[in-house]
């Protein structure tokens, strides 16, 4: 190592020094060991005393940082003035620690100031940024780009910011003890959040979690090629010291927050920081820059990019799944819920089912590209790298569930994403390429939201809410396999065992009346096990007919030899049966129940032209994806995407 790259090692390492005395002061209750500044009780040494000589430590520490980044800057100006990469983030370097300087006296001033401490905590991490930068740059100073991998980076250090942003505020609000467990909050997986002090722990823990899979996702990644040897050491030692702070925050809960873990805590924090800088830096400096861009970012606009994303999680699908969400809230309350509460559930099921969606993407890759159907996901089209959709659909996953848990109730996140696990881990993976016979089984995680809907409001599952269960699991063979029929050479060239690949069309055909006539009993059951009135009887009984003749119609058809695209008739309107037939269990509720207010008639008739107007956007937006492909039969493509 030159000087230079050695001056800035030993400012890099005095920073992290100065943070973890500025951690001692703080775990030793020392902060007014001196209550004035620049001075210790008016002079210019402190007395003997444990307090005074803690603090007065941190004030010597700093004073040597400040020297250090001095020297620093003075050597960068004198010799890398023309390197901006070394130049420029020694000189902020010598900026911040001003500002760092007068924060501390302020913090003096104020007598601890708990948001004026957290400032000051957060600039002394700046601080580290610039400095880490600043060492980083002195080995690699030229070239760089900011590609995929630096991006990553980059946001990774940004979660890792805010995790320790959030962890001075549990200390400074007295909030590292408000759960006496760890990792559970008093034994829930989910809080109640009862006070600011129980949010603010929950949500660095959380925020915490989160990036320990970044983390672990960015391990994975640095060991592929091209990435180089450096990344994936440092991204290893990321993770390693990410699991030594977990093991240090758990030893503030288990200890009554003792001084040796606060302080353990607060340099693991400050390391982990350091780290994650680290990475972003190298990240970028290693990127050639003449290096093509990822298969998911080819100069695409972000709209663009951003509209990719929003197709991986099958909004088609999404829709169709909220469209029984609602209607079974509204049993389920015997008349219109809060309104906050339909936001929050279907928020937290949107998110489920889109992580649901963006992973399916994932598993099916390979039968995607080679399905004519499918051939245009955003993932077998090149527009998103195939890590890129399975880590987006986890993290919606985690987000679905941090937020049913906390906005909604505990068994409404668990329904949800439990039936992401069976859709991916029982459908997906197992059944579906193993028996024609999947989609029966597999029916049941497209069912799940109306238990949703119905724990939202009462905190459990009841007899009701099973009836409508078994209403869409038993609507969705005969949807299903209609589809199918259309695609049978697709499923067959993709090696997928569906129903018409194996047994025929007409055995299909056979197939779906059973079911339909099946599904149209279960739906009158709840005629009289959900209490419902005659607007829900006369939809049920009028629409379930309609339902039968066209399976009927279907079945004659194709023993007559007629083409299978037929079937898309019958497609097309399961979709507006299954519509039509949970909008008259919310009218029947809503509009025929007795002394009915005004407002809640407005409010559905309200919610009924918004549902209008999310169609409408999600048609425009479907359309306008799929309007580049070429399309043998414009009219089936328009539905397709409702496939799951």
């Amino acid at each position: 190592m030159n000087r230079f790259q050695k001056l800035a090692v030993a400012t890099t390492a005095m920073t992290v020094v100065l943070i973890g005395v500025g951690g001692t002061v703080r775990a030793s209750g020392s902060g007014l060991g001196c209550p004035d500044w620049p001075r210790c009780h008016g002079k210019w040494y402190p007395p003997l005393d444990f307090h005074s000589i803690v603090e007065y430590s941190h004030r010597l520490s700093a004073s040597l940082v400040v020297m250090l980044v001095v020297a620093l800057a003075i050597f960068a100006w004198v010799r890398y003035r023309s390197v901006a990469s070394l130049f420029w983030p020694a000189f902020g370097a010598l900026i911040v620690i001003g500002v760092q300087a007068f924060l501390g006296k302020l913090v003096v001033d104020s007598k601890l100031n708990s948001h004026l401490v957290v400032i000051h905590f957060a600039t002394s991490l700046g601080l580290l940024a610039l400095v880490v930068t600043t060492t980083v740059n002195s080995f690699l100073p030229r070239g760089g780009r900011m590609g995929s991998l630096a991006r990553e980076t980059l946001a990774i250090s940004g979660l890792t910011l805010a995790v320790a942003v959030l962890g001075a505020y549990v200390t400074q609000w007295g909030a590292a003890l408000v759960f006496a467990d760890w990792p559970l909050f008093d034994g829930r997986v989910i809080p109640a959040i009862a006070s600011p002090n129980a949010l603010i722990q929950f949500l660095h823990r959380l925020a915490a979690l989160l990036l320990g899979i970044g983390l672990a996702r960015l391990v994975v990644a640095t060991r592929r090629p091209p990435s180089k040897r450096a990344l994936a050491v440092l991204a290893s030692v990321a993770l390693g010291v990410w699991l030594l702070q977990a093991l240090a925050g758990a030893a503030n809960v288990f200890t009554g927050t003792a001084p040796w873990a606060v302080v353990a805590h607060v340099l693991g924090g400050a390391t982990l920081w350091g780290s994650s800088v680290a990475l972003a830096v190298l990240a970028y400096r290693l990127t050639p820059a003449g290096a093509p861009p990822a298969p998911s970012t080819p100069g695409h606009p972000v709209g663009q990019r951003v509209r990719a994303y929003f197709m991986l999680t099958k909004p088609r699908v999404i829709e169709l799944l909220l469209i029984t969400t609602v209607p079974a809230m509204i049993v389920a309350a015997r008349g219109w819920p809060s309104l906050g509460l339909i936001g929050a559930t279907l928020l937290g099921g949107s998110l489920a089912a889109g992580g649901a969606g963006a992973i399916n993407c994932f598993v099916d890759r390979d039968i995607d590209e080679r399905m004519e159907r499918t051939a245009g996901r955003p993932v077998p089209a090149g527009q998103i790298q195939p890590p890129r959709a399975l880590a987006f659909g986890i993290v919606l996953e985690v987000l679905a569930f941090a937020w049913l848990a906390a906005a909604v109730n505990l068994p409404a996140a668990l329904l949800a994403v439990g039936a992401t696990v069976f859709y991916v881990f029982v459908y997906t993976i197992w059944l579906k390429r193993a028996t024609p016979t999947n989609i029966v089984i597999g029916g049941a995680a497209g069912a799940a939201p109306v238990l949703v809907g119905w724990a939202a409001v009462t905190g459990k599952v009841g007899l009701p809410a099973l009836v409508m269960f078994a209403i869409i699991f038993y609507w969705t063979p005969p949807h299903f396999w209609a589809l199918s029929l259309r695609y049978t050479d697709d499923y067959a060239a993709a090696s997928v065992p569906m129903l018409p690949v194996v047994r025929g069309a007409q055995a299909t055909a056979r197939h779906i009346v059973l079911y339909t006539f099946v599904l149209v009993g279960v739906s009158l059951l709840l005629y009289p096990l959900g209490s419902m009135g005659p607007i829900y009887l006369v939809s049920a009984v009028a629409l379930g007919a309609l339902f039968i003749r066209r399976a009927l119609t279907l079945q004659r058809a194709l023993q007559h030899g007629a083409d299978p695209v037929e079937s898309m008739r019958l497609f097309r309107f399961s979709i507006a049966y299954l519509s039509l037939l949970f909008v008259a269990m919310a009218a029947d509720r809503l509009i025929g129940g007795p002394g009915i207010e005004l407002a809640e008639r407005l409010a559905f008739v309200t919610g009924a032209v918004m549902f209008c107007a999310f169609e409408a956007a999600i048609l425009v937006e479907v359309l306008r994806w799929r309007a580049k492909a070429p399309a043998p039969l414009e009219v089936v493509r328009l539905d397709r995407l409702s496939d799951g």
